[in-house]
């Protein structure tokens, strides 16, 4: 399907689940096309996404892992062929793991996924930002990283201990929002904003799946947090808001909010800048 030059484009990783999938749906039902970057298929039940893929509205890309550069690489070289462009950017995809894993690159896998790879998603895309209307990147942050106590690089690749959900998960988001701070200056002159959005608490408990939240914590969410459409919502404001000419903010309850450790925000940046350039971008050279 070719796409018109003033159809929207939005680019969402994880849209297949939860919040990127209600954030899906939002977009398509306002005639925005959506880019799907996940790791696993959309439900072959659900008719109004198997419409959406069909008619080529919702184009998926599928990455063995993220945090997987290999698969990572091909799946984002295919998209930057296909695609023209990238209006907004939501950097979703996420998981809080239920005790301490490494990626396959011997960083901690919180930190890998959810603080790395949405900056070389970012780097890799941004070409395709540049061509859009928008120019906008959301990065999914957390309310949990209020609860940090302590904040260094060292504790963010390799922690000596676990705690879930106030652990290396809140530690990553918190990462995330602070890179996402300081990259925002030199971002602008490209005409790029980027801001991070805590979406509030949604219950996004999946079947099947073992859950990194503390043992009291999942029943409250079962029955007193929003629904995911409650944290799509959060990211599409986040987006197209109020705060749209805004950058380098991270937004909670639609507020600007500060960040702790905000002196520590240049340091995560040069540090998933060199992973980027070291560890993705040599291993690239060096495959070609």
């Amino acid at each position: 399907m070719k796409t018109s030059q003033r159809e929207n484009i939005a680019l969402i990783t994880g849209a297949n689940a939860g919040i990127g999938l209600e954030l899906a749906r939002k977009l398509l039902s306002e005639n925005w096309q959506v880019v799907a970057l996940n790791r696993s298929d959309f439900s072959t039940e659900d008719m109004e996404i198997q419409r959406a893929i069909k008619n080529g509205s919702l184009r998926i890309y599928k990455t063995k892992d993220l945090a997987d550069y290999t698969s990572l690489r091909r799946t984002l070289g295919e998209m930057k062929e296909k695609e023209q462009r990238i209006d907004i950017l939501f950097n979703n995809a996420g998981r809080s793991f239920h005790e301490l894993s490494y990626s396959k690159q011997g960083r901690e896998s919180h930190f890998e996924l959810m603080t790395v790879v949405p900056y070389i998603i970012l780097m890799e895309l941004k070409e395709l930002l540049q061509n859009g209307h928008f120019k906008t990147v959301i990065n999914t942050s957390s309310s949990a990283i209020q609860f940090v106590k302590e904040f260094t690089l060292e504790t963010l690749e390799r922690p000596k201990t676990f705690r879930k959900l106030l652990g290396p998960y809140a530690t990553s988001k918190l990462a995330l929002s602070l890179w996402t701070e300081a990259i925002a200056p030199q971002l602008a002159k490209n005409g790029i904003h980027i801001r991070s959005v805590d979406p509030g608490g949604n219950n996004t408990l999946r079947k099947g799946r073992k859950s990194g939240l503390p043992i009291w914590l999942e029943p409250l969410m079962k029955f007193f947090y929003a629904p995911p459409t409650h944290g799509a919502s959060q990211l599409y404001e986040g987006a197209l808001g109020k705060y749209r000419n805004k950058t380098g903010v991270f937004l909670q309850k639609d507020r600007v909010t500060g960040l702790k450790f905000s002196d520590q925000a240049r340091n995560v940046l040069e540090r998933v800048h060199v992973i980027y350039e070291h560890e993705f971008l040599e291993t690239q050279s060096l495959i070609s």
